[in-house]
């Protein structure tokens, strides 16, 4: 039996372990929504407040018996809020973040959505005078080092959150139509925004290297960069626009560290893989495969599975909520067989697990996974 953390790194080694790694509550990608969550402590018997990761998204801080008991590899590594004068409540169920993006909550939803993004009307002039957090301040990486020993001495590996999300953060304070014509029609106030944020972002994980590099395993980047269809800007676009911060930001990170980079984007990302592959991603999560070419896993690992590892591929949009514990563990021993051969795959579901999908189905993939993932895949079980 290898520890966690071994099955983790012999993974993305391309090597296979003695079963394929689970990752579940080692980000926000790879937990559950926090009502999710609560549903699942119900039917597990277990009591105790739900903590989330930020309090926007609502992704849950799984406690540590729930990840042993169904099998999680990883560990989540999370700085601190970074210091602003922005932050403040709203009436009713609303705050204003760090970066100065209102969200409000209304009582039928499990999350929080932007109310008004804040550069929304905002000229060039604006974006100097704008009040921005300071993410490199290092009392948000003060006893990382510690925490992300004490993880790795537990035998688990490190999985920490940058907060490199550039375009996706520009979309949150411009709005996204209004991003997306800025692009387009004025390349240079996206060229001006994308790179301030690039800034904060670069001193950021700068910071948190030089705090805690030496101790992390698997680096949590992303940004949501496709629609369910197709990218949200064609590839070209991507090329000229995001492509080198994306570069620069990946270069910083492995000059801070030897973890493996991890990346986020939903949607059917397909056509923008080899740039993703270029600008130095290892690992991809979150396969969403009900999107488009994202489907095919097994022509994902026959394409990019020599350079490039997958995390994912369990279906949350129709199989999760909606199939019967048997389809759900069809889906696993599916993309188990299509992303497991040779290494390179870690299990978990498409994104965050949502509300509506019964814990039955959240146990059977887990179980599942514990089971149909065991090398030699397909073979006689050890």
């Amino acid at each position: 039996m290898m520890s966690p953390r071994e099955r983790v790194l012999c993974a993305l080694n391309h090597e296979e372990p003695d079963r394929v790694p689970i990752f579940f509550g080692a980000s926000g990608a790879t937990t559950m929504l926090a009502s999710a969550y609560d549903r699942l402590k119900q039917h597990m018997g277990l009591a105790g407040e739900t903590r989330v990761m930020g309090r926007a998204l609502q992704y849950a801080l799984l406690d540590e018996d729930v990840m042993q008991r169904f099998g999680s590899d990883g560990r989540v590594l999370i700085p601190g809020p970074a210091p602003s004068g922005n932050e403040r409540e709203l009436p009713g169920d609303g705050f204003v973040d760090g970066w100065g993006v209102p969200w409000r909550r209304q009582p039928s939803r499990h999350y929080y959505e932007v109310v008004e993004p804040p550069l929304g009307r905002a000229g060039m002039e604006d974006l100097a005078a704008y009040p921005w957090p300071d993410l490199a301040h290092p009392s948000r990486f003060t006893g990382l080092a510690e925490r992300a020993a004490a993880i790795r001495s537990s035998g688990y590996a490190v999985v920490a959150l940058s907060g490199v999300s550039v375009f996706e953060q520009c979309c949150l304070l411009r709005g996204i139509e209004n991003l997306l014509l800025d692009m387009a029609g004025e390349p240079d106030f996206a060229r001006a925004l994308l790179r301030k944020v690039t800034d904060l972002q670069r001193a950021a994980v700068e910071g948190l290297l030089l705090e805690a590099g030496e101790h992390i395993d698997v680096i949590v980047t992303g940004d949501d960069l496709a629609s369910q269809d197709a990218p949200m800007i064609s590839p070209l676009m991507y090329r000229e626009l995001l492509k080198p911060l994306h570069a620069e930001l990946m270069s910083a990170i492995r000059r801070g560290t030897k973890a493996e980079i991890f990346y986020h984007s939903d949607g059917n990302v397909y056509p923008l893989i080899s740039d993703l592959v270029e600008v130095g991603v290892q690992l991809l999560n979150p396969v969403q495969v009900s999107a488009g070419a994202m489907g095919d896993t097994a022509r994902l690992k026959k394409e990019f599975g020599r350079r490039l590892s997958f995390c994912g591929g369990i279906d949350t949009q129709a199989v999760l909520p909606h199939g019967t514990p048997a389809a759900v563990r069809a889906e696993v021993r599916r993309r188990i067989a299509d992303l497991g051969p040779g290494g390179g795959y870690i299990l978990a579901a498409v994104h965050c697990i949502q509300p509506d999908v019964l814990p039955e189905n959240v146990r059977a993939m887990f179980e599942e996974a514990l089971e149909a993932g065991r090398y030699p895949l397909g073979g006689e079980k050890r």
